[in-house]
């Protein structure tokens, strides 16, 4: 399994180093070309508006988008959840739009207003996942095919999931609780198999 993370800015390092403890392969993802062999991609932390323009620069805003059609499994932390948002408040910058959500940038304030809470995500288990923001963005609409996996305690969503797509507000890379990276993981495989078991169908089928 190779598990690519978008590595112009932001928390690339700390994603690639988690994905490598639970034995992954982990490219560093710069250029197009890059993109082919992946099973899966991570759009890290960042500064969202710096990661757009160098995506464009770089010419890697297509190639993601057809990569995200035709099924790859994508996630996106924190700038990353925004860069794959349909509708980002006070934002001029034209996003991947893969997913149906509303996101509002920078929604507890500065970088001295960053903050930690455990979090409830029942998909992960009954322990609390302890979930670090940093000028972290929140979820404030979801499309009817949008998954809401976790809320704060006041009601604010901070984790989705839309079919292979998964986005969260907050910095799994920062805490060494790799449950987040391991659901990823398994979306990914769930992928594989699909895909495995189409080539399969469509090998059987005397018109293909």
């Amino acid at each position: 399994m190779r598990v690519g993370v978008l590595a112009l800015q932001g928390t690339f390092i700390e994603h690639i180093g988690a994905l490598r403890q639970l034995g992954v392969e982990a490219p560093a993802i710069r250029l197009p070309r890059e993109l082919d062999t992946l099973d899966g991609l991570i759009i890290p932390g960042g500064e969202s508006t710096t990661m757009l323009r160098l995506m464009k620069s770089f010419g890697l805003t297509q190639p993601i988008n057809e990569l995200a059609q035709l099924g790859l499994p994508i996630w996106g932390t924190c700038a990353g959840m925004i860069l794959l948002a349909k509708d980002v408040s006070n934002y001029e910058m034209e996003t991947l739009g893969l997913m149906h959500a509303k996101v509002r940038r920078n929604a507890f304030g500065r970088q001295v207003d960053s903050f930690e809470a455990d979090l409830e995500v029942p998909l992960l288990g009954e322990e609390a996942f302890h979930a670090v923001f940093i000028r972290a963005p929140i979820i404030e609409e979801t499309g009817p095919d949008v998954e809401v996996l976790s809320r704060l305690p006041d009601g604010t969503i901070v984790a989705i999931r839309q079919h292979q797509l998964l986005a969260c507000a907050f910095h799994p890379e920062f805490t060494g609780d790799s449950r987040f990276h391991s659901y990823f993981l398994d979306m990914v495989s769930q992928q594989l198999q699909h895909n495995h078991e189409d080539r399969i169908l469509r090998g059987s089928d005397p018109r293909s």
